[in-house]
């Protein structure tokens, strides 16, 4: 039997148990209204960065950074509140870790411990297990030095009072410095950490053993139970098609490792980029095809940043467990507000009179242009978009009709058509807002735009590939149509570096847009924000709520327990299966959660913390199993 060897870990306390070096704080408190504050807070941030570099000594430091903080023994209660506020997120995420491992659990800091204990201590880190320098004060409590016989003041103090304390074991050191390296490169310590969470050096990441981004990561590293079951910083996010900053950011904060791509990318360098990828954001013009998923051997899921997800292989992903998220009513305002704008350009004939004013032809006249009052209006798809347009050229004095496969009630008073031929020999204006299904390839061709009336304006603001673009064209040069509007197309650009090839470039009142139905700051900003929380959701819970192509469940968070998400094909007795497994291996259960659709079921069991590895080994090999985790 192995003999299990005991780990001692050593943690730095500035920029490491905390996200910031506490002499800075400090000085933002004494110095709040010191005239010289902001050249001194300067000053003690830039002595901080050289002795963390390893360019300056410590003691050198540390006397240059008291000697301008005019701090006083009152000042020390103000800087434990904001201390308290400002611990680290994966050490405040693993305090359990913390306080059942106190014996071995050491802060060992050039800091002070007249405020670093009353910090640690409630994580459970004894006051015996705390080394740190102590300030020395005069009879009216201004602090004026340090106490100059403790080790830990001196250069390479570190390394001296960890080869005193004797520890049984091996040690392994957390920090961000330079003088924490100092430990390991003094032959003091088995392992040193970077730990990156809050300041990334240079000098120490290139020393480093390994570099963490988070306890949580050093933990993994160790095979030790901590608050996540899997760390964040491992998990790799690429965002494709200038995802909005907002939706990166959320990503970025979450913890995840993350690459950004400005454009979309064709299909065989997607199938190399995607290799070690969990998540990946896309939005229209990136293809996610049964050929790229072949590749992504970690995926679990993915962000479409926009409404539609017909560029997305759906059955593929769901046959492989991977989630897909996208934003079904972030952009329809934005959607809606370019269709009225554009019908009213186009009734009035305005493209055409725009263009001619730049060449200097002024055509000063009222011939086809008319009002869009009283008009008839034709909405072809009444979901989201197709149900605001209704309501908004409503209030616009049009008179709105709509086709719908589905049964779709009415708003307001528009009125239902019994058939797509009904609608389009009855209406003005037509305007698609139909889904990419495949099914709706070419809806309108030859014999459709036959049924429709002379003269009327045609829109299309949904999938390029709905409309036969030989015929619209052919229907243009005649003059039936007499103004048309294309926001999307059967072949786009990769990125705004290549060129747009269309047989409508230069046809007249014709109004060709890049795909901007839903590009405006409002709409980009809620897309950035929606889909990168129900991904983060669905990550840390296995929540699915708007998920497109799984089963729609909402969690409890988990408290206290581990949770098995197991996704199977959906035939009959797996969750038989997974009861008798679990009582098979003697597992309390908690709670039991369980979805289906016609393709996958979705089954969440929360058990008591005690369980074998076994006990998963059997549960992936229940007949039907998909994908299986473990989350905690």
């Amino acid at each position: 039997m192995t003999e299990t060897v005991t780990k001692n870990f050593v943690i730095d306390f500035d920029s490491t148990f905390t996200s910031v070096e506490a002499l800075d704080v400090l000085g933002a408190i004494s110095l709040k209204n010191h005239p010289e504050k902001e050249a001194r807070l300067k000053k003690i941030a830039d002595v901080t960065d050289l002795a963390m570099g390893g360019n300056l000594s410590f003691r050198e430091s540390l006397e240059q950074r008291l000697s301008v903080l005019n701090a006083k023994k009152e000042h020390i209660p103000l800087l434990i509140d904001e201390l308290e506020k400002l611990v680290s997120k994966s050490f405040k995420r693993n305090k359990k870790f913390l306080e059942e491992h106190a014996d071995q659990v050491y802060i060992l800091s050039n800091g002070f411990k007249e405020f670093i204990y009353p910090i640690v201590k409630k994580y459970g880190i004894k006051e015996e297990n705390v080394h740190a320098n102590t300030f020395v004060m005069d009879n009216e409590g201004n602090i004026i030095g340090f106490d100059k016989t403790n080790v830990l003041s001196q250069s390479k103090g570190k390394p001296a009072l960890i080869e005193s304390l004797k520890l049984e074991g091996e040690i392994h050191v957390i920090g961000d410095g330079y003088n924490d390296y100092e430990i390991r490169k003094e032959g003091k310590a088995n392992r040193f950490y970077a730990f990156t969470e809050n300041v990334s050096r240079e000098e120490v990441v290139k020393n480093a053993d390994h570099v963490a981004p988070s306890l949580d990561e050093i933990l993994y590293h160790n095979k030790m139970e901590g608050a996540l079951s899997y760390p964040k910083n491992r998990i790799k996010v690429l965002l494709l098609e200038n995802i909005h900053e907002k939706g990166v950011k959320i990503v970025e904060e979450e913890g995840y490792q993350v690459e950004i791509y400005p454009a979309g990318i064709d299909e065989n360098e997607l199938c190399e980029k995607i290799k070690d990828v969990s998540i990946i954001g896309i939005r229209s013009k990136t293809q996610l095809t049964k050929k790229v998923l072949d590749h992504a051997n970690r995926l679990m899921a993915v962000g479409a940043f926009c409404i539609g997800t017909n560029q997305i292989d759906l059955a593929e992903c769901t046959k492989r467990g991977i989630a897909v998220f996208n934003a079904p009513f972030s952009n329809t305002r934005s959607v809606v507000e370019l269709a009225i704008s554009e019908m009213i350009l186009l009734i009035r004939n305005l493209p055409d009179k725009i263009a001619a004013m730049h060449q200097g032809k002024w055509n000063k006249s009222a011939n086809n242009s008319f009002e869009i009052r009283n008009k008839k209006l034709g909405i072809i798809g009444y979901g989201n978009i197709g149900k605001q347009l209704s309501v908004l050229a409503e209030a616009l004095g049009m008179n709105v009709y709509y086709y719908d496969l589905d049964e779709k009630l009415a708003l307001g008073n528009a009125t239902k058509c019994k058939s797509l031929k009904e609608l389009l020999s009855k209406v003005d204006v037509i305007s698609l807002h139909v889904d990419g299904r495949k099914t709706n390839k070419n809806i309108i061709g030859k014999k459709e735009f036959g049924y429709m009336k002379d003269g009327v304006i045609f829109m299309n603001l949904s999938r390029g590939h709905v409309v036969d673009i030989q015929e619209l064209k052919k229907n243009i040069e005649s003059g039936k149509i007499a103004g048309t509007s294309v926001d999307v197309f059967p072949e786009e650009p990769l990125s705004n570096a290549h060129e747009f090839v269309s047989e409508l470039r230069g046809l007249p009142n014709v109004i060709l847009t890049p795909h901007i139905g839903g590009s405006t700051l409002e709409a980009q900003e809620n897309i950035a924000e929606f889909v990168p929380t129900k991904i983060i959701d669905y990550i840390n819970t296995g929540t699915t709520t708007n998920s497109v192509n799984f089963p729609n469940l909402t969690l409890p968070i988990l408290h206290d327990a581990h949770r098995f998400i197991h996704m199977h094909h959906n035939q009959p007795g797996v969750l038989a299966k997974i009861t008798n497994t679990l009582a098979k291996h003697d597992i309390n259960v908690l709670g039991q959660y369980l979805k289906t659709n016609d393709t996958v079921g979705y089954v969440i069991t929360d058990i008591s913390k005690n369980y074998s590895k076994e006990a998963i080994a059997d549960l992936k090999k229940i007949e039907g199993t998909i994908r299986f985790r473990v989350l905690y």
